[in-house]
């Protein structure tokens, strides 16, 4: 039997009562409270349920600060808005995780900011996936991606390109913003970060299927037709590719960089930066990339370096002649 509304029992009540039931009857047949009979006896409708008096949280002097950054989110990039996490890691808030979640998600005080700003909504039902964690030997496995990011580039707003080279057992990795993601600029994000690692990871590195070394996908499976610049360029430095799946859904054999370029995006790249000139921007990059190196990731009980520390030793020697990363090419002038 479906539950009766309030209104529904009322109105039973109030039948019964005229019926001649007596209120201790009428208790127990629709094991209510003597109140609820009383009430339902004197009025068809019942009381409507008070208010109560918002209590003030911890959050209450942050709010000001927390509506001003998704202020900013309405005209920032999608990926480059700030994060729960990273709103508490600027406003300091001593705030429980819920009440900030409620603050800034569906159904908080800043929702209609956060609605403007194409925030988080509902998320229906997806099938459930089921992946293995990924294990690496020490100085053996990298992964590299690029990801765009926008910067206001001498006070314009300008789309560029972080390369990102991540060795996946220690999770050092090195970035670089370029303003193409043509294949010089693959090569050189290559080369400033093998440097500054100081070698070549052993067994291979993890790629998209960018056309900077990939002319073509051949069937379904890892074969590839890779472009001759780029078979030269990993002959130098004696690379192993190994290139993921096409589509987005294999995303995830690669997930350390990929990961990675997005903490760069909340971290370092939320809000906006405002820079003069690429070489600028690259120098604060070169400073962020030194913070990670302390940092530790999830729960591991080390840092980034200490892990790197140990890897740095097992990777190979970079050679010792340079790779001319630039285009050569013979123009045939006329007249």
């Amino acid at each position: 039997m479906p539950q009766m509304s309030k209104v529904e029992l009322y109105a039973s009540i109030r039948r019964d009562h005229r019926a001649g039931m007596k209120m201790r009857e009428l208790e127990r047949k629709y094991n209510v409270s003597w109140r609820t009979v009383k009430k339902a006896v004197g009025s068809v409708w019942p009381e409507p349920r008070k208010k109560l008096v918002p209590r003030p949280t911890a959050l209450d002097p942050y709010k000001p600060v927390v509506d001003e950054m998704l202020r900013m989110d309405l005209v920032a990039p999608r990926k480059q808005r700030h994060t729960i996490t990273r709103i508490t890691r600027i406003t300091g808030s001593p705030a429980h995780r819920g009440t900030r979640c409620r603050c800034v998600l569906p159904g908080g005080p800043a929702l209609p900011l956060r609605q403007e700003a194409g925030g988080p909504r509902s998320r229906g039902q997806s099938p459930v996936e089921a992946f293995v964690p990924q294990t690496h030997l020490p100085g053996h496995e990298a992964e590299v991606g690029f990801g765009g990011v926008t910067v206001r580039l001498a006070g314009e707003p300008v789309t560029c390109y972080l390369f990102s080279l991540r060795l996946s057992y220690s999770g050092k990795a090195v970035h670089r913003v370029f303003a193409s993601c043509g294949q010089e600029a693959f090569f050189e994000g290559h080369m400033l970060a093998l440097r500054t690692l100081g070698g070549v990871p052993r067994s291979k590195i993890r790629y998209d299927n960018l056309k900077s070394a990939v002319a073509q996908v051949v069937g379904l499976n890892r074969a590839r037709v890779e472009s001759d610049r780029w078979i030269a360029f990993r002959s130098h430095f004696n690379i192993e590719g190994f290139y993921c799946r096409p589509g987005i859904d294999a995303a995830h054999e690669k997930g350390g960089v990929e990961g990675m370029i997005g903490y760069f995006r909340r971290n370092h790249f939320t809000p906006v930066p405002e820079v003069d000139s690429l070489t600028e921007l690259n120098e604060m990059v070169d400073q962020w990339d030194l913070h990670n190196g302390r940092r530790r990731i999830g729960s591991r009980p080390r840092t980034v370096d200490e892990y790197f520390a140990v890897e740095q030793p097992l990777l190979m020697p970079l050679p010792e002649e340079p790779f001319e990363t630039g285009r050569l090419s013979t123009p045939r002038a006329d007249r």
